[in-house]
């Protein structure tokens, strides 16, 4: 199969795109090349899953976004702002819009409680009183935890941690949320809540993942990173029905699973 190389995109047409990366080639300090030219555009409202090996150079690309890595060629655009470490100003306002939730959120929580934990960021920006409130109120709604807004994010299970990341992100008000694995150990009913939760933002959504049905249930566009490039880039179910593509990017769905069946 050959994947369609442009996949039409989910936003107004003309829209400026979330996010558009051209020619983006990397290689780290120690001359280990992790991309070879990588280009993709994901539109607005899209959600796409961003799939691939370990080594493929998935964690490179999303460094990328905001600006943490950099020194490559190519370019890297967030909402039509190009990404430009030398651009403080810019590069501000990039990390405001690209908002990364780890996969272990223990990485991201680190204040008192989790009102403290999801006003950190927009507090960083200068916001105070009612807007700040407001924020953070918005954001722990969305995700479902205004309840424990004063409680201690380690008295909270795994899965309310990651959804209290989530909404430290959603309180910056991003353009695209990128999630690292976040669908990793979560029970079957913390990662039916989240998915849930994610179909319902009303914002990009970029996961990165190594969970083939959860990318079926969220994403309907694929984007296979392999080497260092684009393997292919379609809608989730034709790469999922390849049983030849997915073999040849070490990509392998949990015994049972059939993906034909379940994306009907």
């Amino acid at each position: 199969m050959t994947p369609s190389p442009e996949p039409p995109l989910a936003s107004t047409p003309g829209a400026v795109p979330s996010l558009e990366v051209k020619g983006l080639a990397y290689a780290y300090p120690d001359g280990t090349q992790a991309l070879y030219g990588v280009d993709v555009t994901i539109g607005r409202g899209e959600r796409v899953a961003l799939l691939g090996p370990n080594g493929a150079g998935k964690t490179t690309l999303v460094l990328h976004l905001n600006g943490i890595l950099n020194g490559g060629l190519g370019e890297v655009r967030v909402g039509g702002l190009q990404v430009d470490p030398k651009d403080k100003k810019s590069l501000r306002e990039i990390r405001r819009r690209v908002g990364i939730v780890f996969q272990d959120p223990d990485d991201q929580l680190f204040m008192p409680t989790v009102r403290e934990d999801v006003a950190f960021g927009p507090a960083n920006l200068g916001m105070r009183g009612a807007e700040l409130d407001r924020r953070v109120r918005d954001a722990l709604g969305r995700v479902g935890m205004l309840d424990v807004a004063d409680r201690p994010p380690q008295h909270l299970s795994f899965g309310q941690r990651r959804r209290v990341a989530v909404a430290t992100v959603l309180a910056m008000e991003p353009e695209i949320l990128v999630l690292d694995e976040p669908s990793s150990n979560l029970d079957p009913a913390s990662r039916r809540e989240l998915a849930e939760i994610l179909l319902s933002l009303d914002v990009t959504v970029l996961m990165v993942t190594h969970d083939l049905p959860y990318a079926a249930e969220l994403c309907p566009r694929s984007v296979i990173l392999s080497g260092g490039v684009i393997a292919a880039d379609a809608p989730t179910r034709d790469l999922l029905t390849d049983a030849d593509l997915l073999k040849i990017h070490r990509l392998e769905l949990p015994f049972g699973f059939d993906p034909a069946a379940a994306l009907r």
